[in-house]
This record gives C-alpha cells, sequence and structure tokens, in this order.
C-alpha cells in the first residue's frame, strides 16, 4: 500500500487563520492526503471544527506584541522551545510540505521546515502580509495570496489564488437571496476576535431605528463577547428587536445564507464567505490593524458595488441608522448588491491551493 503523503498546517489562533487552514484540510484529505495542524494552545481552541481525521499538535510560542516585560523576556526562549519541538515532529512525521497560514503560532513548524529544508510555502489571506507571514516571505520556496493586490517585501513574488472556504461555506455558495420585503426578514452582526465591542455598542440601536413595520419582521444573529452578552441581549429585548446573541455562531454559514443584509468587519475570512454566499454587506475596518489591511480586504467588494464600507471613526448610531434604513427601503438595490458580491469570490480557491501545494511537493514525493 503506497503510504499517505503528509502536509503539515501552521496557523495561528483566530478564525481569519483557521478557517483557510481548515479549507485546505478539507481538500487535501480528499486528495488522499494525511493532515496534521501545528499551532498553539490558543489555537487549538478554534479547531473544533476541523475535519476528525486531522492530528493537531500543539507546539509553544509567542509574540512580542502582547504583554509585559517579563512576557517579552520569556518570548524568545517559549519559541525556541517551540522550534525544538517541532523540528522532532517533523523529523518523525517526514511530511511533503508544510503550509503556513500566519499568527505567531505558525512560527515554530515554519521555523523548524526551514532549518530541515522541507518544501514550505505561506498563505497570506489580507492584502498586506502579516508579521509572521513577512518574517517568513523570503524563507519559503511558494508565496500565496487571498486578496489581490496584496503588499509584497522587495524581491518576494506572489501566486494569487484567492482565500480557500470551508466546506460549510461551500455548501451554502450562490445561496439564493430574498430582497428586504414584508415578511421574515434577518441580519448577521459579527465583529471578529478584535474590537467588537464598537459592533455591540453601535450596531443594536442602529438597527431599532428601523420602522415598527420592519422590526416586526426582523431577527438578528449578533455574534458579541463574552462581556458584551447581557448588556446587547438586553438592549434588543428592551426595544422589542427578536435577536440571538451569542459569542460564537457554529452554523455562521447558513445565517449569512438566510440573511438580507451582512454587518461585519473586513476581515479577509469574512469578505471570502461573503462573496462565496452573495450577500449585500455593510463593511467597518479594523482601525487597529497597523497596516490597514482590511481596508485592503474591503477593496474589492466596495468597487464592485457590493457593500458599504464606514470607516471606524465615523462609526456611529446615526450614519450607520441611515444606511440600514436606506439599504431595507431599496429592494432593488438590496437584489443588485448581492449579486455584485458573488462577482467578487474566487470559488476555486481550495483546489488551486491545493494544486499549489502539490506542484510544490511532487519533487519530494514522486
Amino acid at each position: 500500500m503506497t503510504k499517505k503523503p503528509v502536509l503539515v498546517l501552521a496557523a495561528g489562533g483566530t478564525g481569519g487563520h483557521m478557517f483557510p487552514a481548515q479549507a485546505l484540510a478539507e481538500e487535501m484529505l480528499q486528495r488522499g492526503w494525511k493532515v496534521k495542524l501545528s499551532t498553539d494552545v490558543r489555537g487549538a481552541r478554534y479547531a473544533g471544527s476541523f475535519p476528525s481525521e486531522v492530528k493537531i499538535d500543539i507546539s509553544a510560542s509567542a509574540t512580542f506584541a502582547r504583554g509585559g516585560l517579563f512576557s517579552k523576556i520569556a518570548t524568545p526562549f517559549i519559541i525556541f522551545v517551540g522550534v525544538t519541538k517541532s523540528v522532532f515532529k517533523i523529523i518523525s512525521d517526514r511530511p511533503a510540505a508544510v503550509v503556513g497560514f500566519g499568527g505567531y503560532p505558525s512560527i515554530p513548524a515554519l521555523s523548524a521546515a526551514f532549518l530541515l529544508r522541507k518544501p514550505r510555502m505561506i498563505h497570506e489571506q489580507n492584502g498586506v502580509l502579516g508579521r509572521v507571514n513577512q518574517l517568513f516571505a523570503k524563507y519559503v520556496n511558494k508565496v500565496v495570496c487571498g486578496t489581490w493586490p496584496t503588499d509584497l517585501p522587495d524581491g518576494v513574488e506572489a501566486i494569487h489564488i484567492g482565500n480557500p472556504v470551508r466546506a460549510a461555506v461551500r455548501q451554502r455558495a450562490q445561496a439564493a437571496y430574498i430582497v428586504p420585503g414584508d415578511y421574515p426578514m434577518s441580519v448577521l452582526v459579527f465583529g471578529g476576535s478584535q474590537g467588537a465591542r464598537i459592533m455591540s455598542d453601535v450596531v443594536p440601536p442602529a438597527l431599532s431605528s428601523l420602522p415598527l413595520k420592519a422590526l416586526n419582521n426582523l431577527h438578528v444573529s449578533h455574534q458579541a463577547r463574552e462581556e458584551d452578552l447581557e448588556r446587547v441581549r438586553k438592549y434588543y429585548e428592551e426595544n422589542g428587536v427578536k435577536a440571538e446573541v451569542e459569542p460564537f455562531f457554529a452554523d455562521l454559514p447558513d445565517r449569512m445564507a438566510q440573511a438580507q443584509l451582512v454587518i461585519s468587519r473586513s476581515g479577509a475570512s469574512s469578505v471570502a464567505d461573503i462573496s462565496v454566499i452573495g450577500r449585500p454587506s455593510i463593511l467597518i475596518p479594523l482601525a487597529s490593524a497597523i497596516r490597514a489591511e482590511q481596508h485592503a480586504n474591503a477593496r474589492a467588494l466596495v468597487s464592485a458595488g457590493a457593500a458599504f464600507l464606514i470607516e471606524e471613526k465615523d462609526f456611529h448610531v446615526e450614519p450607520l441608522s441611515e444606511m440600514i434604513n436606506g439599504f431595507f427601503a431599496m429592494p432593488e438595490q438590496a437584489h443588485v448588491m448581492a449579486q455584485k458580491a458573488l462577482t467578487c469570490a474566487m470559488p476555486d480557491a481550495n483546489e488551486s491551493l491545493a494544486d499549489e501545494v502539490i506542484s510544490l511537493t511532487r519533487k519530494s514525493i514522486g
């Protein structure tokens, strides 16, 4: 029996890194590969929806960007321990390739792959390389990008293949869109793992400003931080808005497919999901993103007329209320926006990324 080639995925602890890693895992498993995920303890918490066949290896990692003086002093030692463990794991597993998706938990496996001269590649989801991907861009065999154009270091070339999406999103690709009207409607609100508080501050009162007739038809799915759950639930209830408020929706793709409108940060994975399913959106780029990558991510949807963009400095109740009321008053525009969103999708990104992996490893497994 031919031994299955092994692929190691190295990804950080946010959905933006983990979702495309999960999508590649699903595709490579279908192609008969074994897949392992290298992450840290925080990242493992986001890996619950990975296929059960994917083995999760936890390696120590850290970042200089968080914590106090002691944490910063300890960071290189923690990374050294993680890299050392990853070297022994890669020697044992003999992977055909290592693919990194960014985030500091990807440092150990990518470093070990470099030290052992294993075929290695990074996938950058955003329109600007993250810190870790920027660090490794010149030390991998291939760089592939989900958003185009992507700002790259001098001398680095990349291939644009799009952002792969999970099977749950692909199953709802091009889902039929029902325009706003006098019948049950839904809005999906989510803010990613960073900066979600402002969504909980601004969106509930803005939605509550809709005419009573629309409010009676409305159902809101609002993803909020744990510390904001009760106050957001209470606000919706006191203002007569039917809402589910949770820290995480496992069925987010289904909720997106049912929504008339999505209000979201413009993380790369979020933008990819919105495009593949095809939904009008209001996007609020994260202002604290150092390299303004969320602005770059939103560019295609906004330029296509599929999304409205509100700068975080302008994200207040009154302008958002005007935008939401205008949206629900113009169902024809909503339909056009949904169709325009689909034109921004790259539905073959999963296959394209898997093809790049196989191309990279052909010599090593041939």
